[in-house]
């Protein structure tokens, strides 16, 4: 790993006596109503903006100290991703928090006088934990959309990322304003202390075992969650993908932050018949990423720490199968080369467990059936999928694998985006965030209706003593009528005949609207024409 920075703060653990006064700050900034006013929310978002930039020069070597991660992936994936999330937010956060009229088809036409609405309100005091994988991002990112929302947030960085936690809390704390945001540092003890407090939502991002501790810990005060979690994510690839191309960007997808990325493919479902031309592609794609090797190469990072060395490295130790790209480990350096495992079995530790690193298992299969079933099988829900093959080929495999997103013909594409939502499904996560997910993440949308005082003689038939008649005059006007029999068969009476002979075959008003318009224009110009004449 690289040398201590001196400009990089020792590691400090929050003094545990101090976290219920944290969180009770936090609470009680919130029932200020401050956080509350818009502008206020858009001040916050450009300080945070700015106290991003400015400190990146120490972000950057933060990084470099915790994951060896170049400066190139700090800036693109890390420090200008939360740049753009600032000004995504700043930008369109007044049309997110302003009320939403509800009118029609949710609204009847009967009750449009009530001025229905929905109004987004802040959920409140928000805990937020985030990973080691991108301390910054994964930590920041839910930060950003909390201030949005107008909640309080207490952060958690990963005690894994040592100087990225320190020099975050420094950010934060001295930049916004401290009565709303704070962070506190720890292991497991500070997180369970975290835990104990009642907070009004808490955002997780991390492996499922504490997902499910977090989940478990919350229910107790029945507090919301957002879990991001992982999974053991497959990738397809059939006999009519560009194997090329597949090679080259499944091999990122595992080199990327040394594959320490909860999106990347755990294990490769490849047809028999194209493995041995896959692996030499495979080597082709890793001989042009890393000329010199990839231990030397500036770009590759390192495994986090020692314990998840030893896990990745346990992995290919206890594999059944062939190493046909890469194998080489050193522990000194906390280095694991980009490595390819062909296995024959889904008992194989290779596919059994997510690697989490820059590791994966190549698994032949006679057909797309075969590949379906095995990945149904290793995980139902996981967080992502790939699959390169025909369009026909990949629309099967969207159509009958669920994940929490997908990319076709590339690798993690879907998550790449900082402004389109993002989360698992099932036991891969729970809720997304993202864009405008992220402000709707921590917002709670409140719908108000306003009954003016003159519409009380309208309302008489809900005032005892009740009267049957005026409440089927009531149903007539607000209860739709069914065109459709017990056997589901749409019944073409008197009326479906005159909506379709008078609709112009429009399946709406608007739409019937737009043909009757577009018909009287034509007609219109053929006149036109023929005065013309």
């Amino acid at each position: 790993m690289a040398a201590k920075d001196a400009t990089l703060p020792q590691f400090e653990a929050t003094a545990l006596d101090l976290i219920p006064k944290v969180a009770s700050a936090a609470r009680g900034t919130f029932r200020t109503h401050k956080t509350k006013k818009v502008q206020w929310r858009i001040v916050q978002l450009r300080k945070l903006y700015w106290a991003i930039e400015d400190f990146r020069p120490r972000l950057i070597a933060a990084l470099m100290h915790d994951l060896h991660k170049s400066e190139f992936e700090a800036v693109l994936t890390e420090i200008d991703w939360l740049l753009k999330d600032c000004m995504f937010m700043i930008k369109h956060l007044n049309d997110f928090a302003k009320d939403e009229k509800l009118g029609s088809p949710a609204v009847p036409i009967t009750y449009s006088m009530m001025n229905f609405r929905t109004r987004k309100e802040p959920l409140g005091a928000v805990l937020i934990i985030g990973p080691y994988n991108y301390p910054l991002q994964l930590l920041l990112a839910p930060l950003i959309g909390a201030i949005g929302a107008g909640c309080t947030a207490v952060l958690k960085p990963s005690e894994l990322t040592t100087a990225c936690a320190m020099v975050v809390k420094e950010m934060i704390e001295t930049r916004l304003d401290r009565s709303a945001f704070t962070v506190v540092n720890g292991a497991i003890p500070e997180t369970n202390a975290l835990l104990a407090e009642k907070w009004d939502k808490i955002f997780f991002t991390g492996s499922d075992v504490v997902g499910k501790i977090v989940a478990k810990k919350a229910a107790e005060t029945l507090t919301p969650v957002c879990l991001e979690l992982g999974g053991k994510n497959p990738a397809f690839v059939t006999k009519n993908a560009n194997l090329a191309l597949a090679a080259r960007r499944l091999l990122w997808g595992k080199t990327h932050n040394s594959g320490q990325v909860c999106m990347s493919q755990n294990y490769v479902l490849i047809d028999k018949q194209v493995v041995p031309a896959f692996t030499e592609f495979l080597k082709v794609a890793y001989k042009d990423m890393f000329p010199d090797g990839a231990k030397a190469s500036p770009d590759l990072g390192r495994i986090v720490n020692a314990r998840h060395f030893h896990r990745i490295k346990k992995m290919l130790d206890d594999t059944k199968g062939k190493v046909v790209m890469g194998g080489e480990v050193d522990e000194a350096e906390l280095y694991i080369e980009p490595t390819a495992v062909l296995v024959s079995s889904t008992d194989d530790s290779m596919i059994k467990e997510e690697s989490f690193g820059p590791i994966f298992a190549l698994y032949p299969v006679n057909s797309l059936d075969d590949a379906l079933n095995v990945a149904a099988s290793v995980h139902r829900t996981p967080l992502s999928l790939y699959t390169f093959g025909s369009k026909s080929e990949n629309e099967r495999v969207l159509n009958e694998m669920t994940s929490g997103g997908a990319t076709l013909n590339d690798s993690f594409f879907h998550g790449s985006v900082n402004t389109v939502p993002f989360g698992g499904v099932g036991d891969s996560g729970w809720g997304s965030y993202r864009g405008k997910a992220s402000f709707d993440c921590f917002t709670h949308f409140r719908t108000i209706a306003e009954t003016p005082s003159w519409a009380d003689k309208i309302l008489r038939v809900r005032y005892m003593p009740y009267d049957m008649s005026k409440m089927r005059l009531l149903a007539r006007l607000t209860t739709p009528k069914p065109n459709f029999d017990r056997s589901g068969s749409i019944v073409r009476g008197f009326s479906y005949w005159v909506k379709l002979i008078f609709g112009l075959g429009a399946s709406s008003a608007k739409g019937a609207l737009f043909r009757w318009l577009l018909l009287l224009a034509v007609n219109y110009l053929l006149k036109a024409s023929r005065a013309a004449r």
